[in-house]
């Protein structure tokens, strides 16, 4: 057996997590501030190391494998991981003062964060079923232990032993579906699976594991008939872990798809688009439908993403590199989105108060009309309205779907949209049209402030100018 010498330095990124994984924790024992600033700052630089490591690494590369086959870089890697890190920052920003009134606030939150990082990272790298696997669980971990990260809440415990059944029920099915395509096609490898499932061997054994494969997939990000446990996790958690799984872990799925159901066997493709437009129009319906009644604002995001999950799901069904890079497209600008919808239910909570309900944005106008601003521009661009980056990324799904003849596809898609209009106008009609008897001020720290002001912003700008981050996503997907 040949021994071939790794190159580490492509592995750059996921060695410095691991490191700074080890540095933050003997920093927080010998932080003695009582506010894990260490720990926060260095998790920030971290997490800003590993985009320039990232960038530096994979970016404009031509795709290379090493560790045994094991590990890829490519420009696709990059992106993935790029928006990654950038999404967990925003959100570990918007948490901090969340925490620190909650009494929440310890070093174990921002280790669980980057260890989550580290998962997402080799998900985006995996070549192999099993780095993809060991990828995914240690993501997951991390995000059972964030749920669970307030141990004196009882609704906050149940959504994490939900989370956590569930999610290892989920996995389990994964891995039979990999040990099925393992048994087909005799490999591990990625690539060494695609190479079968084009020649068509064992190919009813590939079409068993990749069942059961969609179905782990589906459940990571969401989608409907597996989207039970979503509003419960989204309700029941601290809105500062709700926002981390809600944004950072998309990417993560999508990384998931895109490395084992295209890389490994997109050759399958006529067999599991017809699984894919079954999760897509009931994500689409469930969603949509069910958000209607919602008056609980973090469960009514629950089922909007539910709905986004099956617009971005239209992307990838198209099962073209234009529908992939507009499946890409949405999930940046979702994770974009999302994060500023968390950000605000954080600005507008206080000690004692979670603004978790829609009808605490009433007279959000009135209170400052800058952070009303910046709600309009985040449920327009839900909504898809023309100017925001949300128009954009339904534009470029629907575009690949009739690219490739599936018409009655958009126009189920594009009815769903108009039907979830009416939940994202309705906590407008709060913002700016109801009134607060005894409006309270919002307090919240000048960093707060800022980010929101940058997401908010960012909405704008990628609306008005998305051309660069279109061009970028399609270099990801080598087009």
């Amino acid at each position: 057996m040949n021994f071939e010498m790794p190159q580490f330095a492509m592995a750059a990124p996921e060695i410095w997590l691991g490191v700074m994984v080890c540095v933050v924790l003997i920093a927080d024992l010998f932080d003695r501030s009582q506010q894990s600033r260490l720990a926060f700052f260095l998790t920030q630089l971290t997490l800003l190391g590993a985009i320039g490591l990232a960038l530096y690494t994979h970016w404009g590369m031509e795709r290379a494998i090493t560790f045994n086959g094991m590990y890829v870089s490519d420009s696709l890697a990059a992106v993935l991981k790029v928006t990654v890190a950038g999404l967990s920052m925003v959100t570990l920003g918007y948490s901090r003062d969340y925490l620190r009134q909650r009494d929440l606030l310890k070093g174990e939150f921002y280790l669980l964060a980057l260890i989550a990082n580290l998962g997402m990272f080799v998900m985006a790298s995996a070549s192999s079923l099993l780095v993809l696997y060991v990828g995914l669980e240690m993501l997951s971990l991390s995000l059972y232990a964030m749920v669970a990260f307030d141990r004196d809440s009882r609704i906050g415990a149940e959504a994490a032993m939900k989370y956590f059944v569930l999610g290892a029920l989920s996995s389990g099915m994964m891995l039979y579906g990999m040990s099925m395509i393992y048994g087909a096609s005799g490999s591990l490898l990625i690539d060494t699976i695609a190479s079968h499932a084009a020649a068509g061997d064992n190919l009813l054994l590939m079409a068993f594991g990749m069942t059961f494969a969609l179905v782990g997939v589906a459940f990571k990000f969401g989608a409907a008939p597996f989207h039970m446990w979503l509003p419960d996790v989204y309700q029941g958690a601290p809105t500062s872990a709700t926002a981390f799984l809600g944004t950072a872990p998309k990417i993560a799925a999508l990384a998931l798809f895109l490395r084992l159901l295209v890389d490994g066997l997109g050759d399958l493709h006529d067999q599991w688009q017809a699984m894919a437009v079954l999760l897509a129009v009931g994500s689409l319906a469930v969603g949509n439908l069910f958000a209607l009644v919602q008056t609980n604002f973090k469960r009514m995001l629950a089922y909007s993403t539910i709905s986004h999950i099956g617009f971005l799901f239209l992307g990838l069904i198209a099962g073209t590199p234009e529908g992939y890079s507009a499946a890409l497209f949405y999930a940046i600008s979702y994770g974009i989105m999302a994060s500023g919808a968390f950000g605000m239910i954080i600005l507008l909570s206080r000690r004692g108060f979670e603004a978790e309900m829609i009808d605490d944005m009433r007279g959000l106008n009135d209170r400052h009309s800058g952070f009303a601003l910046v709600m309009l521009l985040l449920m327009f661009s839900m909504t898809g309205i023309p100017g925001t980056v949300g128009f954009y990324a339904k534009w470029l799904v629907l575009q690949s779907l009739i690219d490739t003849g599936m018409i009655w596809l958009a126009v189920v898609a594009v009815v769903f949209a108009v039907i979830g209009a009416f939940y994202y106008l309705r906590v407008l009609k709060a913002v700016y049209f109801d009134r607060l008897e005894s409006p309270v001020p919002i307090e919240a720290p000048a960093g707060q402030r800022a980010i929101v002001a940058l997401n908010g912003g960012a909405i704008l700008l990628l609306g008005l100018f998305p051309d660069r981050l279109i061009e970028i996503c399609r270099i990801a997907l080598g087009l």
